[in-house]
């Protein structure tokens, strides 16, 4: 059994944030899209409610960061975009929509639930700053070993169905978000053949989702 702490993750924090990308996200992941401490820095001083760590024994296995924006019905923006390139200096403090920069779990620290509880973490955030929905695109990197026989659409669908798994979109399925939509050339991610489902929640408490 672990003991599970989800926090704001603070300047002391930033080394073992880019030592986690780096475990995350190996080859032939970009490496220029992992973290920075320019990055982080931006996110705790522009928007410190939307960067979320887990600590298990004082070390962090998980990391989520997001951003308020105003993004219109059925605009499917590519990452760099919708982030400012992850350094959201596009955050908007009166944005509707908390978008999801990032999410992280350490291999080591898979499987215990961790992801679900930063998820449900930044869903809290969403309900207590009033916004509409939490909204984000979500790497399908089982899509480029099929991407000859399917559409990403279909891909998409079949996982929603429960008819393929996809490391990301099961997950995110699981955590209650919904399809809107799929994003080409979203980010330069090789597994996923540059395409991205884009995934929201809608906040239950809004009267605009009744």
């Amino acid at each position: 059994m672990h003991e599970v702490t989800i926090r704001n993750y603070e300047w002391g924090d930033f080394a073992e944030l880019i030592a986690l990308q780096e475990q995350c996200f190996p080859p032939p992941f970009p490496p220029e899209l992992l973290w920075n401490v320019e990055q982080l820095s931006e996110h705790v001083n522009r928007f410190p409610e939307g960067a979320l760590c887990a600590e298990i024994d004082g070390a962090v296995v998980g990391s989520m960061t997001a951003l308020r924006r105003r993004i219109a019905s059925g605009a499917h923006e590519i990452w760099s975009t919708a982030t400012n390139d992850g350094y959201i200096r596009n955050h908007e403090p009166d944005g509707d929509t908390i978008y999801v920069v990032d999410i992280c779990v350490s291999p080591d620290y898979r499987k215990l639930g961790i992801g679900k509880q930063l998820m449900q973490a930044m869903y809290e955030t969403v309900v207590h700053l009033r916004c509409f929905r939490l909204l984000g695109g979500g790497r399908m990197p089982g899509y480029a070993a099929v991407s000859n026989e399917l559409t990403p659409e279909t891909y998409l669908a079949e996982a929603c169905e429960g008819k393929r798994r996809d490391p990301v979109i099961t997950f995110l399925l699981a955590c209650g978000r919904m399809p809107v939509g799929v994003v080409a050339d979203y980010l330069d991610d090789e597994s996923s053949a540059g395409f991205a489902a884009l995934m929201e929640w809608r906040n239950p408490f809004d009267k605009e989702n009744d």
